[in-house]
């Protein structure tokens, strides 16, 4: 685990606390304007289409590699992800950002380990408890939109009761129908973009890594 560096200020790492933490929870929330929905017919053979990629991602039950995050503003940020189903994930930031993001299968944290503050939310309010699940089921209207081009296929999935008023955008490479990256949007039209490579699968991943400190979370460490 690689440690996080100071940044200079307590004025800027407040600033830069708040705005790395909305863009995590960017990630997390919401994709590009959603197209028009099509025609019943055409939509049902997208839907279709949708759910055979979503289920050979779910049938990756680990995976690790490393991520390129662009925010809102410009902002770019990286470092390495890992994921066992289900419902288990770690983010770690690279320096200079102190930002870590961990679900256990119950709960996601959101973490600044500079300034020792911590969001906690229910795994399945979040778009995480799609992405994450046993087996991803897209039904119940939850696919809005895909488009299948020669080099990338695009899911764009909304859920009232999970993403609220945004949207969550999900690019597989057609053929091999692994992800390569989402774009989120929130409500204030602002996107996140996050990009993964060097990805490894099938490995066996410790369940300390998905470890929640929860002592520390609710301010008991």
């Amino acid at each position: 685990m690689k440690k996080n560096i100071p940044v200079a200020s307590a004025q800027s790492n407040a600033f830069e606390g708040n705005m790395t933490r909305r863009g995590v929870m960017t990630l997390f929330s919401a994709t590009a304007a959603m197209a028009a929905l099509q025609p019943f017919a055409a939509f049902a053979q997208a839907d279709a289409a949708a759910q055979k990629i979503a289920s050979h991602f779910s049938s990756v039950k680990t995976m690790m590699g490393e991520f390129v995050q662009f925010g809102p503003r410009g902002e770019q940020t990286g470092g390495k992800f890992y994921i066992a189903r289900p419902g288990k994930l770690r983010f770690n930031y690279e320096d200079p950002s102190p930002m870590r993001v961990i679900s256990d299968g119950k709960n996601v944290v959101i973490g600044n380990n500079k300034l020792k503050t911590w969001d906690l939310y229910p795994l399945s309010k979040t778009p995480l408890s799609l992405l994450l699940s046993d087996k991803i089921d897209l039904g119940n209207q939850k696919v809005r939109d895909v488009k299948q081009e020669s080099d990338l296929t695009t899911i764009v999935l909304g859920d009232k009761s999970v993403f609220g008023d945004s949207t969550i955008t999900l690019m597989f490479d057609p053929k091999t129908f692994d992800l390569r990256q989402w774009t989120t949007t929130d409500a204030q039209n602002k996107d996140t973009t996050v990009m993964i490579f060097n990805v490894q699968t099938g490995m066996a991943l410790d369940d300390k890594v998905f470890a929640i400190d929860y002592e520390e979370v609710r301010g008991r460490g």
